[in-house]
C-alpha cells in the first residue's frame, strides 16, 4: 500500500550530492565527529477506518510511532548514520487489523530501519548497510551497497546491489526479508540534465534468473507546464514466471502538468502490457501510481487515466486525485478518489488527513467497493 501520509523520502542521488558537499564540515578526530553529529527523529500519532463494503467487516487501528535517529560528521569522507523506529498499537477494530495476523500490518513494534557507513569525495559517494532508497522502482530501506557519481558534467550516475528490504512507516512495519531469495537486485540509474528544462532518465534493473527490465523516463519542466513520458519493459526468466505467475511486460506512462500561483495540475495516462501487464516490476518499489491504492494500475492489459488538482490557502495543502483504470480481457473497471490536506500546526508540527474512496467492478466478484479514512499528526526535530 501506497500511503500519501507517510512523507517523502530523501532520492539516492539528492544524499550522494548533500554528503559531496558537506565533506568541507569535516571533522578533525572520531570523538569530534560524533560530538559534533546530528540528532533527528520524530513523533506521530496516526489512525485508520476502513468502510468495506460487500459483506466484508470493517477495519481499522491506531498507532503511535517514535523516531531516533544519529548521523555523525564527516571524518576523512567517512560519515554513518544509525535510525531506529519503535511503535505502540492504540487500539484495533478487528482483531489482527493491526498486528499478530498473516494480513496485519505490523510485523514488529520496533525496527533498525537504518544502519549505513558511507563515504564521500568530491564527484562521488559510496552507501553500505541498511538505508532508505527511491529511485524508480526501487524503495523503502534496503539492506544494500549504493555508489553515486557526479563527476561528469550534468550527469548522476547511481551504481546499487540490494538484497533485503523492509517498509516501515506510520501505519505499517515489516521485517527485513530476501529480495529474489538470496541473489537480489542490481539496478544502474542515470540522470543527465544538460539540455535545458528537460531531463532524461535511462535505468536497467537486474534480479538473477528472476527478471530484467529497462527503460527511460524524460520529464520537462518548464515555468508554467510540465510532461512526463515514460516507457519500460520487462523480460521475465521463464522458470521463475511459471512459478510466481508472471510474464514479460511493459507499462507506458504519459502526464502534463502546470502549476500557475498556489494552483497544481494535472492529466495522465498509464498503459501495461496486454498479457503481462508491468510483468514483476513493481514488486519491490514504484513511483508511476499515483494512488493511495491503485489496486489494477499494474494488472494486465490496464489502461489508467487520472487527473489531479492541488491548492494552498492559508499554509492549508489541499489535494484531489481522481482516476479509472479499465482491465483485463472483459474491460473491468476501478475508479478511486484520493482527498488530501495537510496543516503545518507549527513549522515542526503537521496534520494530515486523506479519504480514499474505491469503486470496484460490480461484475468480478473478487473485488469489492470501500473507502477510508487515514488521519496523521507528526512531530520533527
Amino acid at each position: 500500500m501506497k500511503n500519501l501520509l507517510s512523507g517523502n523520502k530523501i532520492s539516492l542521488i539528492t544524499c550522494g550530492l548533500i554528503l559531496s558537499s558537506s565533506i568541507v564540515f569535516a571533522a578533525d578526530t572520531i570523538d569530534s565527529a560524533f560530538k559534533e553529529g546530528k540528532a533527528s527523529g520524530s513523533l506521530a500519532l496516526y489512525g485508520e477506518k476502513y468502510d468495506h463494503k460487500g459483506g466484508e467487516k470493517d477495519s481499522g487501528f491506531g498507532n503511535a510511532n517514535a523516531t531516533v535517529a544519529f548521523e555523525t560528521a564527516s571524518f576523512y569522507g567517512f560519515n554513518a548514520k544509525a535510525e531506529f523506529k519503535g511503535n505502540l498499537g492504540l487500539g484495533e477494530i478487528e482483531k489482527y487489523d493491526r498486528d499478530g495476523g498473516a494480513d496485519s500490518a505490523f510485523a514488529n513494534n520496533s525496527l533498525m530501519t537504518e544502519a549505513y557507513l558511507k563515504y564521500a569525495m568530491e564527484g562521488f559517494s559510496i552507501t553500505a548497510g541498511r538505508q532508505a532508497i527511491d529511485l524508480e522502482w526501487l524503495g523503502d530501506y534496503n539492506e544494500a551497497v549504493v555508489a553515486a557519481i557526479t563527476v561528469i558534467p550534468d550527469t548522476t550516475v547511481v551504481l546499487g546491489y540490494t538484497q533485503r528490504q523492509a517498509e516501515s512507516g506510520f501505519d505499517t512495519s515489516a521485517d527485513f526479508s530476501d529480495l529474489n531469495g538470496n541473489k537480489g537486485v542490481y539496478v544502474l540509474d542515470v540522470k543527465y540534465a544538460g539540455l535545458q528544462s528537460v531531463e532524461f532518465n535511462p535505468y536497467i534493473y537486474s534480479a538473477p534468473d528472476a527478471v530484467d527490465f529497462y527503460g527511460l523516463k524524460t520529464t520537462i519542466t518548464t515555468d508554467y507546464l510540465g510532461a512526463v513520458a515514460h516507457y519500460a519493459q520487462s523480460d521475465v526468466d521463464k522458470s521463475f514466471g511459471i512459478a510466481n505467475g508472471y510474464e514479460d511486460g511493459s507499462i507506458g506512462h504519459v502526464e502534463l502538468n502546470t502549476t500557475f500561483a498556489d494552483i497544481s495540475a494535472a492529466v495522465g495516462y498509464i498503459k501495461t502490457d496486454k498479457d503481462g501487464g508491468a510483468g514483476a516490476m513493481d514488486v519491490a518499489g514504484d513511483n508511476i501510481n499515483l494512488f493511495e491504492d491503485g489496486n489494477q494500475v499494474y494488472s494486465a492489459d490496464a489502461r489508467t487515466v487520472y487527473g489531479s488538482l492541488g491548492y494552498t490557502i492559508a499554509d492549508i495543502e489541499l489535494g484531489a486525485l481522481y482516476g479509472q483504470t479499465t482491465y483485463g480481457s472483459t474491460d473491468d473497471k476501478e475508479k478511486e478518489l484520493n482527498l488530501t490536506a495537510s496543516y503545518p500546526i507549527t513549522e515542526s508540527l503537521v496534520a494530515s488527513l486523506l479519504y480514499g474512496d474505491v469503486t470496484a467492478d460490480s461484475n468480478n466478484t473478487d473485488y469489492s467497493d470501500y473507502n477510508k479514512v487515514l488521519a496523521s499528526v507528526e512531530y520533527t526535530f
